[in-house]
């Protein structure tokens, strides 16, 4: 009886101690995501991303043998709201928790997960995220930092531009891109002729327009959500703006292109991912994403995507279901496509959680992203 009592008493520890998760049964995934509210293009497309990857996962046998139970909940695009699910979602037993997708909240939701040291995945680009030395925070995106000095050598090189427009949004996506950029341009020597914030949501922006338009500058950077990326574009076709426009992501996503029309055609950008680049991994989950969906991804569903399949890997590495140990182990961390199909090109993570791979540059061209060229991983020069 003495014996029995003992390995009871022993499990029932094991069970609750911090980072530790049960060995059998569904091992639990939370989803803190934006599905309605200013966020809910990226944060559902992040989402299906996800679902797609655990379906896919589950029917392959799931993670050391066990399946995957995804409970993905909406933060309303709400920093409060996200705070408190995130809190729910660790006390109810999270492995690893998935998003949010946008930086405000991830910014106030990150301390949670810390709290009870779980993994967490970011679709957030604000660069501020990893700054703070939070060991189990992992992007599944680049930084702003990573981002910004590729744009700025584009524009030099190949625009030839002596002077910039910046149009940004006025929040912590907004503001973080923002200053990267700044710090791009300047290394470069390519003058700021005129620094345009605008509300997120925004809905009017011939003000914003017509002052890019007055400074004469040689092109323009649109660093904007989707919704107001479209706004903008069109207001520039409206008023004739005929010079180069770059965008970064957001701004040259399939959501903006479709939501603009004729007005995007022409715009260049870079961009992490996207489901056009000529790779056939990357081909083979466009299709299975339409299929699926019925609608053709973008770079949040691939962000998710990849970010359920990086978790499947590396707790394979491990062999077993720790969350701490996760975290310790990514840090440093290399995945190649060839021995990781589901992470779609080969990557790595820094000591701070920022990730790095390809990237893209891509033009517009009749309503769907065009790849004009592959970027190489920054770890790679």
């Amino acid at each position: 009886m003495r014996t029995t009592l003992t390995a009871v008493t022993a499990a029932l520890i094991a069970f609750t101690a911090p980072g530790a998760h049960a060995q059998s049964g569904p091992v639990k995934i939370a989803g803190i995501m934006e599905l309605s509210g200013s966020g809910a293009t990226p944060g559902t497309n992040f989402n299906n991303g996800v679902k797609l990857a655990v379906k896919e996962i589950n029917a392959a046998g799931g993670i050391l043998g066990r399946q995957v139970e995804y409970l993905p909940v909406d933060t309303q695009t709400n920093p409060g709201v996200a705070k408190a699910l995130a809190q729910k979602a660790v006390d109810d037993g999270a492995y690893v928790v998935l998003g949010p997708v946008h930086s405000g909240s991830m910014l106030v939701t990150m301390a949670e997960t810390r709290r009870a040291e779980v993994t967490n995945f970011t679709g957030g680009e604000a660069a501020s995220i990893t700054q703070q030395g939070n060991p189990y925070v992992f992007r599944s995106s680049f930084t702003q930092l990573t981002s910004m000095p590729k744009v700025a050598r584009y524009i030099k090189d190949t625009v030839k531009a002596k002077s910039v427009a910046l149009i940004y949004t006025n929040n912590d996506y907004g503001k973080g891109g923002h200053d990267a950029m700044l710090k791009a341009l300047e290394a470069q020597g390519i003058k700021v002729a005129v620094d345009v914030s605008t509300d997120p949501q925004q809905v009017d922006f011939s003000a914003a327009v017509l002052r890019v338009k007055q400074s004469d500058a040689d092109a323009l950077f649109l660093y904007t959500l989707e919704e107001e990326s479209a706004r903008a574009l069109r207001e520039l076709r409206k008023q004739g703006y005929a010079k180069p426009v770059i965008g970064e992501t957001t701004a040259v996503s399939q959501k903006t292109i479709e939501l603009a029309g004729d007005a995007a055609n022409g715009m260049v950008g870079h961009v992490g991912l996207t489901v056009d680049a000529p790779q056939p991994r990357i081909k083979a989950f466009d299709e299975r994403f339409l299929r699926e969906y019925k609608y053709k991804s973008e770079h949040n569903g691939m962000k998710g995507y990849i970010s359920m399949y990086v978790v499947k890997a590396m707790t394979e590495r491990l062999g077993k279901f720790d969350s701490k140990a996760l975290s310790e182990s990514l840090h440093g961390a290399k995945l190649s496509a060839a021995q990781y199909p589901g992470v779609l090109m080969d990557l790595s993570f820094d000591a701070n959680g920022d990730l790095d791979r390809e990237s893209f540059l891509i033009r517009v061209e009749q309503g769907r992203q065009q790849v004009i060229g592959t970027l190489p991983a920054m770890s790679a020069k």
